[in-house]
């Protein structure tokens, strides 16, 4: 069992965005420092979730209390190798992410820049807040400052579609943490007499002889109510924020909003609630069936939109669901191929979504039927496309095909045949709503009247962000092994 141990280097990784966020507003008349001082900050940030590695690797815990509001209820941050899965991943894609909003900005010359790197960078300060909870407490109160912060950002436009879309997202995810998560929560804390997550994800926190109803309303309300994660009924605020920048639309999906979303649903299930729990009262394989009515209703609808954005939207809705199912079957290789995937679909939606805003910077198409042929103008922008396409496919040499091994293991080993049958037909939606895409670029013919004249790849500072997220798309697929070693010593 891991041995708890106290580390400062906890609290200096909330403060390195946190501090990023101070100093680009203290330098708001003053762009390349203000960038600068969001660079700083990413970099700063990735640097001591790295220096985590070494100790958690070696089957350490670190722990950094902050205060105690009641016996059993506290501010304490907690980092492990569940944690460190989803942290590496958020504070490595800030740093490519800082480079690729200053293209798109500044190309679009687009207003409040200095409000948009704070929120960023609080927005960061939020999810990293998530990923080193130590407590379900804690892990709410840092839920709610994503919420807030990435407000302004859905509403950077200030326009009646902005103000709109933004609403829809804080009225859904407000309403369900408040109405359903902090409810629950409550019921736990009476139950159990504290919201510490368990010192591994067999054991939950419910003691011996709870009743089973109760515990089931909680988890019902636990599932449901961290609606980041996408679940339908309460997906509808993820592409209505689809009206934000290009940037937003990244952190939204790959960085932080969904993310957080998801890594607090798995955690909850697996260090509140814990497999042995899920599998006595039944709570895991039903689970899985229901959220995979997401998996394929959302992959229906992607196949609808010809908004690039829309379409990537509800391909978002339908991947975050693997998540969940790999975890809900409470096999081995089910809950491995449901927490690699945290860092599978990052690198893997980051990369569409930057080749989007790049196609947009560069010809200001948003809809799929005026790409044709774009390719030929955006050959490298649309080969990461491919690449990043592939992986949300599930094929090989992909992150992508990683996941998608283990959750058919995890669903074989489960021995439902069911589950089995919704990943092999959402991989056939995958490539019905992706394949089009690239194909169309490279080889279709441009509408009447439109050749793509005087388009071009966007400009490095986006470019160059792109190629980088999509090899690594391959090598976590390729080498595997890093985030299965992180995996595997959460399983102990």
């Amino acid at each position: 069992m891991p041995v708890p141990t106290e580390s400062p280097l906890l609290i200096a990784a909330l403060l390195a965005p946190l501090t990023g966020a101070v100093l680009v507003m203290l330098n708001k008349r003053r762009p390349n420092v203000r960038e600068s001082c969001s660079f700083l900050a990413a970099v700063v940030l990735f640097g001591l979730v790295g220096a985590m590695l070494k100790p958690i690797l070696a089957g350490q815990t670190l722990v950094y209390h902050l205060f105690t509001l009641l016996p059993g209820v506290s501010v304490t941050l907690r980092a492990d190798s569940f944690s460190m899965v989803f942290a590496l991943v958020a504070s490595f894609l800030w740093i490519i992410t800082v480079f690729y909003s200053m293209g798109y900005m500044r190309g679009l010359k687009e207003h409040a820049q200095t409000r948009f790197n704070a929120c960023f960078a609080l927005a960061l300060f939020g999810a990293i807040g998530c990923a080193f909870s130590d407590n379900l407490f804690t892990l709410y109160l840092f839920y709610e400052v994503v919420s807030i912060t990435t407000y302004p950002l859905v509403a950077h436009h200030q326009d009646q579609e902005g103000y709109e879309g933004a609403r829809k997202y804080l009225v859904y995810l407000t309403a369900t943490a408040k109405g359903l998560v902090l409810p629950a929560m409550i019921l736990t804390y009476v139950l159990c007499g504290t919201l510490d997550f368990s010192s591994n994800m067999h054991n939950g926190i419910f003691p011996t002889g709870t009743n089973r109803i109760l515990v089931t309303i909680t988890y019902v309300c636990m599932v449901l109510g961290f609606a980041k994660n996408g679940i339908m009924p309460f997906h509808g605020w993820l592409p209505g924020a689809m009206v934000a920048p290009t940037p937003v639309s990244a952190l939204l999906h790959a960085v932080a909003v969904v993310k957080v979303g998801v890594f607090a649903t798995t955690r909850v299930m697996l260090y509140v609630f814990g497999v042995n729990t899920m599998d006595a009262f039944n709570l895991g394989i039903p689970t899985a069936y229901f959220v995979s009515f997401t998996i394929l209703a959302a992959s229906l609808i992607a196949l609808s939109k010809d908004n690039l954005k829309a379409r990537l939207a509800y391909s978002t809705v339908s991947q975050l669901s693997y998540v969940i199912l790999g975890v809900a079957l409470l096999t081995p290789a089910g809950i491995e191929g449901g927490i690699v995937h945290i860092a599978n679909h990052a690198f893997a939606k980051i990369t569409l979504f930057f080749c989007a805003g790049a196609i947009y910077v560069a010809s200001h198409r948003k809809n799929i039927s005026e790409m044709k042929g774009l390719g030929r103008a955006m050959p490298w922008t649309f080969a990461a496309f491919a690449i990043a396409s592939l992986s949300m496919i599930g094929a090989p040499p992909v992150g992508g095909f990683i996941t998608k091994w283990y959750l058919l293991v995890g669903a074989i080993n489960a021995q439902q045949l069911g589950i089995v049958i919704v990943l092999l037909t959402s991989t056939i939606l995958n490539v019905a709503y992706f394949a089009p895409v690239v194909y169309q670029a490279y080889f279709g013919t441009p509408p009447a009247g439109d050749s793509h004249e005087g388009v071009k790849e966007a400009a490095p500072a986006m470019l160059v962000p792109i190629l980088i997220a999509a090899t690594i798309s391959i090598v976590v697929g390729v080498y595997p092994d890093f985030f299965i070693t992180l995996i595997k010593g959460a399983l102990l």
